[in-house]
């Protein structure tokens, strides 16, 4: 049953507080009515009004004296002044004083019936907006399993063990393919255990230069080298106390993984140029793409540190292994986008659903989410179509492709054509990266800058 809304009529006339009281009682308000503004404070100092009705000239303590001294009490209510003596300085006097409106006496019962209605419906978009706000701002800071979508039942069971072991400051090594949510699981450990407090920083192994790596890992005092004009922390003393979450640890160099084994050992780092070490109490969280025990097989990564890393492992299955949860997550991506946008995209067709089952997922949840991103942002109805989805989603058929650019019967020249097809599909999955490229062609490096100049392809790289 919907609550009644509660209204206080103030005005020194008892008729008028009769006449608007029993108005307003019909059309579903509960109401309660006091002499003055003094009568007033006393009224709202123990009870919540949804709306207030308040003449202006009053004996004792008038209208926009009532507002000021009201002040905070008054944040949660609609104010409409009344009075037969208005003015448009009076009015906007109140407005400023905190009023949403202002009536003149007399007036008819239509009309204080029209500003209620006009002010519940600026309440309820209020109420709507604030709502918006929250949600927003919920799915921006948002952390925590709670904020991981998933149904399949390997992703559940990863949510549990998690769970397990975020309360202990076990060292957890995070494994998945580029893309399946490693730092979204590490933030959830975070954020479930006793240091969710304290900072969480992260940092990406492969993106410092190698000769800058230790004065950010470990910071450094004044004069330690030239240009070391200050002292500064490193990243593990900002850390202290806290969770440090080490992405793509694979790219660590092997002069940097024996003082990354050390700290792990003796919990205690070295600044550059000091002559001391320091205690530290960091909890280390660390996510690889790479396979880990073939570069420790290839003398690449450290057997003693991995081994360190590697006391609790947490594998994420790439997207393309769990399609059972490609709905329920293309769903939350959809309610995120229309939340940031102001879309109202309800729904993806059957048609577009079946384009998305079937793919094979290169860039999982992180390609997923940018592909439901486009189609927000492209549909003019309110569903997600195929025609809203990337061209390599809907592909044509391998001889439809070919037709429509070779009618000749050479094989050769057949292959070239699909040859160049297939490595500019590569390169723009890659965003430009030729590295990435041979992998997924299985071809050399220098076999493919060969056939990208045979073939003269160009590759348009998405601005970030």
């Amino acid at each position: 049953m919907k609550q009644k809304r509660t209204l206080l009529i103030v005005d020194d006339e008892e008729n008028m507080r009769h006449m608007l009281q029993a108005l307003v009682g019909r059309h579903g308000y509960t109401v309660e009515t006091a002499v003055d503004g003094l009568d007033a404070l006393s009224k709202i100092a123990h009870t919540h009004f949804d709306f207030i009705l308040c003449d202006i000239k009053m004996p004792n303590m008038d209208g926009v004296s009532f507002l000021h001294k009201a002040g905070k009490d008054l944040q949660a209510s609609t104010v409409i002044m009344m009075s037969a003596f208005g003015t448009v300085d009076m009015a906007l006097e109140a407005i400023k004083a905190g009023a949403y409106d202002f009536i003149s006496k007399p007036f008819k019962t239509d009309e204080v019936l029209l500003t209620l209605k006009k002010a519940e419906e600026r309440e309820i978009l209020r109420q709507e907006n604030r709502l918006l706000k929250e949600q927003i701002q919920e799915i921006k800071t948002g952390e925590g399993f709670d904020k991981m979508v998933a149904t399949s039942k390997v992703m559940l069971s990863l949510f549990t063990l998690a769970r397990k072991v975020a309360p202990f400051n076990t060292t957890v090594l995070i494994i998945g393919e580029s893309g399946t949510g490693k730092e979204l699981v590490a933030k959830g450990i975070y954020a479930a255990s006793s240091r969710n407090k304290q900072p969480f920083i992260t940092v990406n192994c492969g993106s410092i230069p190698a000769n800058l790596l230790e004065s950010e890992f470990f910071g450094y005092v004044k004069g330690a080298f030239t240009g070391a004009d200050k002292t500064r922390k490193g990243l593990l003393a900002e850390a202290n106390g806290g969770t440090l979450f080490l992405d793509e640890i694979g790219e660590l160099p092997s002069d940097m993984q024996v003082k990354l084994l050390r700290v792990l050992q003796e919990g205690e780092i070295k600044p550059i140029g000091a002559n001391k070490t320091e205690l530290i109490d960091v909890r280390i969280l660390a996510a690889t793409a790479r396979n880990l025990e073939d570069a420790v097989r290839q003398r690449t990564f450290r057997e003693d540190l991995f081994y360190r890393l590697n006391v609790l492992p947490i594998t994420i299955p790439p997207l393309r292994e769990r399609t059972e949860d490609i709905p329920l997550l293309a769903k939350h991506f959809m309610h995120k986008f229309n939340l940031a946008m102001e879309r109202d995209v309800r729904s993806i067709t059957p048609e577009a659903m079946d384009k998305l089952l079937a793919y094979h997922w290169p860039g999982n949840v992180r390609e997923l989410e940018n592909i439901i991103h486009r189609g927000v942002v492209l549909a003019e109805a309110e569903s997600i179509g195929q025609e809203h989805l990337p061209p390599h989603l809907v592909p044509t058929t391998t001889m439809e492709s070919l037709g429509q650019s070779f009618t000749g019967f050479s094989m050769k020249e057949a292959q070239k054509i699909m040859e160049a097809k297939i490595i500019s599909r590569a390169l723009q999955e890659t965003k430009g990266n030729r590295l990435q490229a041979t992998k997924l062609l299985e071809i050399s490096y220098p076999s493919l800058l060969s056939k990208i100049k045979e073939y003269q392809i160009i590759v348009e790289v998405p601005a970030k």
